[in-house]
Order: structure tokens, then C-alpha cells, then sequence
């Protein structure tokens, strides 16, 4: 209909556009606000341009949402002003059926959100900030020291003095195995225990094997029934732990899966790997409730639902917040903590919307 192509050849510029600005804003804080260490580190300009690059994915992600809500507003309030939407409903035309172009497109957008981080901003992010370290002399040294890793459910424990990145090896390493009662099996201990690559699995230098006999520790073969089970990857000895927000999915399910293994606390990456999937979707909800909020008044339209528009959403992250803390404590559950603000607030757009000015 052609209602559908006037709605959205008014809106669909003007997000465009006013996402291209905030992008640029948002880069040129994060530039302002680390200029002066870079002069002082005297890094070079090509690289600074190249960091402001590498930013642009997550400034068009974090972006966005509120492009799109003051386009929605805008583009509602000015049709309101104009009565050109009182028009349309003199004319049979129902408010559902009018902003429905703005919702598909809303959605749309969401799905492409969720899409853009996983395919295209943690990577772009990442290599950000490792070349933003590199400028300002922040790299982190890897190696760690004094490690215990719990993994199979606690079944295998990993105790190493020392790890050194560069070779991907373990220095003084005992492993200990426990059986489903958690009752002492075997201890394996190796000088030295290097990551092998091909197999994923830790090469032993002159191991030294214990196995329980009866109710005493005695010497015995190496078996391989036992070092075919160390594969633990040699990414969790290092001292940097993952930063789910950082990584794809598929790598933070991963991580997580480690996590539940190894019995270690997962509550709180699981509930940021469920917000991976849930936070995109405000850019939908953001549509719809600028839709429910706007034209409330006669007077100021523009001002006054921009202003319900902000607050509406800023409340959002507020609950979104409180929320994720929640599911960090075990109050709630990791998958309610991403997805309880949207299941909230869709209720809450549904019910402006109902009472919207028709």
C-alpha cells in the first residue's frame, strides 16, 4: 500500500543518517577521551585512524537503538503536528496498520543487530583494543602461576606451578583423577607438559605415574587410558580470563560448557550469553514504544514524546541492569535475567499502544 512506502522513505533516511552521526560521535569520544596517551606514547597516526576503524562496527551497534527511537519519534510527532496521521485514521486507516512497516523494519533491524556483533563486531572490537593495548604499552602477560583447573565435573584436577604462554606448557604439573564419588583413582605428575596441537591433548615429559592399590599409592606404568584424558585447552591456564561479551556465541557456549565441566561458576556468563540473543530486540522495542508514547499531548509533540521516548528506555537499561545482577546472585535464572526486560516491556509497549491516540 502506499501508506507502507511514504512511512518508511521518511523514516528509513533519517535512521540511516542520524546513526551515521552518532557512529561519528561516539568514535570521536573514544578518541578524545585516549588522544593524549597516544601523543605520549607518539603512536602513530595511521594506527590511531586504524583503532577509529576498527570501532566503527560497535559505535553503529551501540548506535542503533537510539538512531532508530528518535527517528520513530520524529517522524510520529511531526505527522501528528502536521495532522496527517488524523488524516489517515479519518480515513479508515487504524493505527496497527499504519505503524506495522515500522515494527517489520524495527525487527528487522534486530535480527541484523544480533547478526553484526556475532559476525562482525567482537572480531572488529577485539582487534581494537589489542592494538589500542599496543600503542599505550598495556599488553597483559599471559603466563600464570600457582594454577588449579577443576575439569569433568570435577572428576580431573590440573595443579601446575607455572604456565608460560609462549610455548604453551606447564611447569610442576600434577594431575589428579577422582572417580564419580570423587574418590582418588590415580595422580600423573610431569616436570614439564606441553600442548600438542594436532590431538589437543598435553604431551608428558617423563610423567610419573601413582595409582591406588587397596588403601595405598603405588608406582606404576603411565597408562593411556589416564593422559588421554588431559585435554583441557591450554587457553584456560592462561592468566586472562574470557570476557563472554567479547567473544561469538558459539566461543562463549564453549567457554561456558568449560564452565559446567569443571563445576566453576557459569551463572554469569550464562546470562550474558543469553543476552546476546535479547538485547538486540530494543531496537524493536524501542519502536514500539515510541509508537505507544507518541502523540500523547497537542502541544510540544515533539519534545514531550521525545522525552517519554528517553525515559521509557533509559528505564529499560535500568531494569535490564537490576536484572542481570539477579541472575549473577542466583536469584533468578540466567535466561530470565537477559530476557525478563523484554518480556516486560513488550507487555508495557502493548499497553501504551492500546491507548494510543487514534
Amino acid at each position: 500500500m502506499k501508506f507502507v512506502g511514504y512511512i518508511l522513505k521518511k523514516i528509513i533516511p533519517f535512521f540511516f543518517g542520524a546513526l551515521v552521526f552518532i557512529a561519528i560521535i561516539l568514535n570521536l569520544v573514544d578518541l578524545f577521551m585516549n588522544i593524549s596517551r597516544y601523543l605520549e606514547q607518539n603512536a602513530p597516526a595511521k594506527d590511531v585512524f586504524k583503532i577509529m576503524y576498527y570501532y566503527v562496527p560497535k559505535t553503529i551497534w551501540y548506535g542503533a537503538p537510539i538512531a532508530y527511537l528518535f527517528s520513530v519519534t520524529y517522524i510520529l510527532s511531526d505527522l501528528y503536528a502536521k495532522n496527517e496521521i488524523t488524516a489517515l485514521f479519518a480515513s479508515g486507516v487504524s493505527l496497527f496498520k499504519f505503524v506495522l512497516p515500522i515494527l517489520a523494519f524495527g525487527a528487522l533491524c534486530s535480527f541484523g543487530m544480533f547478526f553484526l556483533e556475532d559476525r562482525l563486531v567482537v572480531q572488529t572490537l577485539g582487534k581494537k583494543e589489542l592494538l589500542q593495548k599496543t600503542l599505550l604499552g598495556e599488553i597483559e602477560n599471559a603466563n600464570n602461576d600457582n594454577i588449579v583447573v577443576i575439569s569433568d565435573n570435577s572428576k580431573i584436577i590440573y595443579k601446575a606451578k607455572k604456565y608460560r604462554d609462549s610455548t604453551k606448557r606447564l611447569e610442576t604439573v600434577y594431575f589428579v583423577f577422582r572417580d564419580d564419588d570423587k574418590n582418588l583413582k590415580a595422580i600423573l605428575y610431569a616436570p614439564i607438559a606441553v600442548w600438542n596441537e594436532a590431538s589437543a591433548v598435553w604431551d608428558l615429559q617423563n610423567p610419573i605415574q601413582y595409582e591406588v592399590k587397596g588403601d595405598s599409592l603405588e608406582l606404576t606404568n603411565v597408562l593411556k587410558k589416564y593422559t588421554d584424558q588431559l585435554t583441557e585447552s591450554y587457553e584456560i591456564f592462561r592468566k586472562t580470563t574470557v570476557n563472554v561479551e567479547s567473544v561469538n556465541t558459539k566461543d562463549a557456549k564453549v567457554y561456558i560448557e568449560h564452565l559446567k565441566k569443571a563445576g566453576l561458576p557459569f551463572y554469569e556468563p550464562l546470562s550474558v550469553y543469553y543476552k546476546k540473543f535479547s538485547f538486540p530486540f530494543i531496537l524493536f522495542l524501542t519502536a514500539f514504544l515510541a509508537v505507544g508514547l507518541t502523540g500523547k499531548t497537542r502541544k510540544n509533540v515533539l519534545l514531550i514524546s521525545l522525552s517519554l521516548s528517553i525515559v521509557a528506555v533509559v528505564l529499560f537499561y535500568v531494569f535490564q541492569m537490576v536484572t542481570m545482577v539477579l541472575a549473577k546472585t542466583q536469584v533468578i535464572t540466567p535466561f530470565m535475567g537477559a530476557w525478563m526486560p523484554d518480556i516486560v516491556f513488550t507487555f508495557l509497549a502493548i499497553l501504551l499502544f492500546k491507548f494510543s491516540r487514534t
